[in-house]
């Protein structure tokens, strides 16, 4: 258990995680001009960082290199807003969060479409052990690990490495996965998502190339869009992936408690808490993903008990990495070598 966590709790202001949907809905409102300036201030400092980094390659590559990994943030927080874009709380019209959303996603590699229904089954199954698979990282019960073969215990263990899930999976996820619906192959709307958004992609490294050669794809577009996929890789693992996350299987699962107590709140220095446009506050969003990310922050000023609950810092989290099976005696995620110590 975190140490935050152990922090004794102010008394609960609603009985259930089904009442807190019901409190929560008064902040759901998105303002126009707010999320204007969000997008504003994320995409055009983007913008800038990229033709600066393009223009000091001919001064410096290192340098060029280093406002690339620096422009990074601001691409992880636009795909933050895309994700926002995906449940429809940036602005009342759907039609506009949603083209809003799929031009972002030309520049996180991010088939709109095809993300944002993804993302819809992670939001309604995630905890439940019946409908794992699609949105999520797999996460195997001590019961199922054991049931495996060798070998396949083996492919496991390789999948939830470190390595594996921060150093190759962003990359193939973003670069590769993402080219195709992958999950909905057999619904032509999200093919022509992704190959709409492929078709954008080529025509801008074309573009990229034709008047810079390589040297920006590798220095700026790369390195920019890796490390961004990294960061976003890491949030994503956190935000359900703690020693008291929530499973269960699916005729005991219920929607609310999971996303109450399933997900993480990600306590982060303020300078981090923007660049990932607060979704550290994940327990929140999961509840209602409907409220702005910019109400986030509000929700837990008004609220004391959402503001203290799954709170997990930055290096409390460091330690979640090693954490891989759900136990369903103990009700907690636990490690291999945890797993072993119990049962052999």
């Amino acid at each position: 258990m975190t140490e935050l966590s152990k922090i004794p709790q102010p008394e609960q202001d609603a009985t259930s995680a089904r009442d807190w949907v019901r409190t929560l809905a008064k902040y759901r409102e998105p303002s126009a001009f707010r999320s204007s300036f969000e997008l504003v201030v994320s995409a055009g400092p983007f913008i800038l960082l990229w033709a600066l980094a393009w223009y000091c390659l001919s001064i410096s590559p290192w340098l060029s290199l280093a406002i690339a990994i620096f422009n990074s943030a601001f691409l992880l927080r636009l795909f933050a807003i895309q994700h926002d874009c995906g449940h429809g709380s940036v602005f009342k019209s759907r039609s506009v969060s949603d083209w809003v959303g799929r031009v972002i996603g030309v520049v996180t590699l991010t088939p709109y479409d095809v993300w944002r229904r993804t993302h819809s089954i992670h939001h309604n199954s995630a905890g439940n052990l019946g409908k794992r698979g699609i949105g999520d990282i797999m996460t195997l019960t001590v019961e199922e690990y054991k049931a495996l073969s060798p070998m396949r215990q083996f492919q496991y263990r390789l999948y939830r490495n470190p390595i594996t899930l921060f150093g190759f999976a962003p990359g193939y996820l973003f670069l590769l996965q993402n080219r195709l619906p992958i999950g909905l192959m057999n619904a032509a709307r999200y093919w022509i998502s992704a190959m709409g958004t492929n078709f954008a992609i080529v025509a801008a490294l074309i573009l990229i190339w034709y008047f810079g050669g390589l040297m920006p794809v590798l220095l700026i577009f790369l390195p920019t869009t890796l490390l961004a996929a990294t960061a976003g890789m890491w949030l994503f693992y956190v935000q359900h992936q703690f020693e008291e996350t929530h499973w269960n299987v699916e005729e005991d699962w219920q929607l609310h408690d999971s996303a109450l107590h399933g997900s993480s709140h990600y306590v982060m220095p303020s300078v981090l808490q923007w660049f990932s446009a607060n979704i550290g506050i994940h327990h929140v969003h999961h509840l209602h993903s409907r409220i702005p990310f910019y109400r986030l922050t509000e929700v837990l000023k008004d609220h004391e008990y959402l503001a203290t609950i799954n709170r997990m810092t930055i290096r409390e989290s460091l330690a979640s990495v090693r954490l891989h099976l759900w136990d369903e005696k103990s009700r907690t995620l636990m490690s291999f070598a945890q797993a072993r110590q119990l049962y052999g």
